[in-house]
């Protein structure tokens, strides 16, 4: 596999065209940002964690029968996936109430949400990834009735595979985002799945150990993130 033309470039990954047809090379950067690009750093093997993190929670999903556009990992910051035509539409499955929803609806923090709450996002980081639903999709074109359901059916089929799993490391699934694109007229998951794009609490404390801990300068953002994988069971190489 030769990594070939840089295609696009996002927060923290960078997206390569290969010598392989239908492939791409994701590299996964140590770049950190918040608040729309307004808080930006750099932080030590942040990329190597999130590549193994995310090949590790991708290949569990595709045990439980969710197709991804994950094939293989091929260094400790690239992974090899599939070319999927992606929706500009993100997934957000919310099991607690925190962060900006507790800001739009001046509702508690930590609120537990029964049944979980859906929401699509437009993926537009200059608007701010604004909050949109099923009717902007269609009028706008962006899916097909038949592609929303599918994409909310297995949004919340992933959300009961990933609560269990957390659950059995101490871990609340507080909320999270998904985003998908279609592979030979076959809707799969697509992006990835690691602390920069879900809220994680330990059970017992309610201690934050994913990406707020960056947005909210509480430290330690690296070694939450490795903690997170090393309850999961996840060897982290950083070699």
């Amino acid at each position: 596999m030769e990594k070939q033309k840089l295609i696009a470039q996002g927060k923290a990954k960078s997206m390569y065209e290969t010598d392989m047809a239908k492939t791409l090379l994701m590299e996964f950067r140590d770049d950190a940002s918040a608040f729309d690009g307004k808080k930006i750093s750099a932080l030590n093997n942040k990329g190597k964690v999130n590549n193994q993190f995310n090949a590790f929670i991708l290949n569990k999903l595709e045990e439980e029968g969710i197709e991804t556009h994950f094939i293989k990992t091929i260094s400790n910051n690239e992974s090899l996936v599939k070319r999927l035509d992606m929706f500009p539409i993100e997934c957000v499955v919310r099991n607690r109430a925190t962060g900006s929803l507790c800001r739009r609806l001046g509702v508690e923090d930590g609120l537990i949400l029964e049944p979980p709450l859906f929401e699509f996002f437009l993926k537009n980081d200059q608007l701010g990834d604004p909050l949109i639903n099923e009717n902007h999709i269609l009028s706008f074109k962006w899916a097909n009735q038949e592609e929303i359901d599918a994409m909310k059916s297995m949004t919340f089929k992933v959300n009961q595979i990933l609560r269990q799993l957390f659950d059995q490391a101490n871990l609340i699934l507080v909320d999270y985002k998904l985003e998908f694109g279609k592979f030979e007229n076959k809707i799969l998951l697509g992006d990835e799945f690691t602390p920069d794009g879900c809220r994680l609490w330990d059970k017992d404390t309610l201690e934050k150990l994913d990406k707020d801990r960056f947005r909210q300068d509480l430290g330690d953002v690296i070694e939450s993130y490795q903690e997170v994988a090393n309850r999961l069971g996840i060897q982290i190489n950083l070699d």
